[in-house]
Formats: structure tokens, C-alpha cells, sequence
């Protein structure tokens, strides 16, 4: 899965050098693309968590960050070699950046 991350620190995005309209059509074209989107903003998340047995439900992303997943791509790549090559396609990966990280069966 490839988390799409905002930064900071990252060059200024540019709507017109962004290419995700092409990026997607050459994904889905060698058959690596399996789902992605957009998420809505961290103004709109909500938190749930249980302690002691109650829900708690809280307003905004998890954690305090500068930083957030604006986006998921879930990919299906030979091996960490093409997903780095596949990621390193994606214009977030110039205006923020890409985390990649292994799906893990539940096994139920």
C-alpha cells in the first residue's frame, strides 16, 4: 500500500506538473494498480477509541502533525524494487511523500 503523505518541506505543489491522471492510466496499463483516492482533509477526521470500555470520539486525525495521508494507493508489485519504482512515479513523491508499507493478511 502506498500512503500518499503531505510535507512540509517539500517543494511548493504545482497543479500543472501534477501527473496523476498519467500515472494512474500507466499503473492500471501494466496491471499494478488495484484501488486509490483521495481523503478528505484532516478537518474533517474523526478519532474513535475505547478505554475502560467506552467510546471515546474525538474531532480531527490521531496525532498532533504538520504531516498527513492525504491519499492511498494499493498496489500489486513483484517486489519492494518495483514498488520503490512504481512510488517514485507518483507526483506526490516531488510534493510530499510516498510511505510504503506491506499489507499484512488478518488470517482469519
Amino acid at each position: 500500500m502506498l500512503f500518499i503523505c503531505s510535507d512540509p518541506a517539500a517543494p511548493e505543489y504545482v497543479a500543472a506538473e501534477d501527473n496523476i491522471v498519467e500515472w494512474v492510466a500507466e499503473m492500471e496499463a501494466r496491471g499494478v494498480s488495484r484501488h486509490g483516492d483521495r481523503l478528505r482533509p484532516v478537518e474533517d477526521a474523526t478519532t474513535v477509541t475505547v478505554r475502560a470500555g467506552e467510546v471515546v470520539v474525538s474531532d480531527g486525525p490521531f496525532a498532533e502533525t504538520k504531516e498527513w495521508i492525504a491519499g492511498y494507493d494499493i498496489i500489486a508489485c513483484a517486489d519492494l524494487d518495483e514498488a520503490i519504482e512504481v512510488a517514485s512515479k507518483h507526483p506526490m513523491a516531488r510534493f510530499g511523500k510516498i510511505e510504503i508499507r506491506p499489507v499484512w493478511p488478518l488470517g482469519v
